[in-house]
């Protein structure tokens, strides 16, 4: 299931893009003009359901942090459990994580190492807003996969075509893009 003309107009029209940040050159597509505009995050978390509804999921997992908004709100209405992946650091029990690189250096994610494990081989889907190069999707659903659990789809409401981050995935999961900028 993809978005119809209306649905798809609907979101991209409540996204708003924020030039020169976080720095020169990069324009931000902001996710949170959808979160506040109640017709547009319906017409979101109701696609999202209707795609996920027949998916015979355990969990969503959403990345830190946008990824929650929206992977926390769908775990509920698809009556599953939700997982948080977050930053290094930021989760209170025995973690598992996975590094990887930055532009600028190394950066790491972790789950708690039993988020998956009252479900064998928990069927996960992961869940941020946007991918761009693809580097904490990746490593995301590495962190998914070494948990014991797998991911079966990964879904942004924002994919970023002109980077390789879509294609980079793709080797490892299914990707599903509500909305893609070239």
């Amino acid at each position: 299931m993809i978005l119809n003309e209306t649905e798809r107009k609907i979101i991209e029209s409540s996204i708003r893009d924020i030039p020169d940040f976080p720095k020169p050159g990069i324009v931000f597509k902001d996710i949170t003009t959808i979160l506040n505009n109640a017709q547009a995050y319906g017409v979101l978390m109701n696609h999202l359901y209707q795609r996920y509804k027949e998916y015979n999921l355990d969990y969503v997992a959403g990345i830190d942090a946008r990824g929650f908004i929206f992977g926390a709100a769908l775990a509920q209405m698809l009556g599953i459990g939700f997982v948080p992946i977050r930053k290094k650091g930021k989760l209170p029990y025995t973690t598992i994580s996975e590094k990887y690189s930055l532009e600028y250096g190394i950066d790491e994610v972790e789950v708690h190492i039993d988020a998956f494990s009252n479900i064998p081989n928990a069927r996960v889907l992961m869940i941020d807003d946007l991918i761009a190069t693809g580097g904490t999707a990746n490593a995301a659903a590495s962190l998914i996969n070494k948990a014991g659990a797998t991911c079966v789809e990964s879904c942004f409401i924002i994919g970023l075509t002109f980077l390789d981050g879509i294609k980079k995935l793709e080797e490892k999961t299914p990707v599903y893009t509500l909305i893609e900028v070239s």
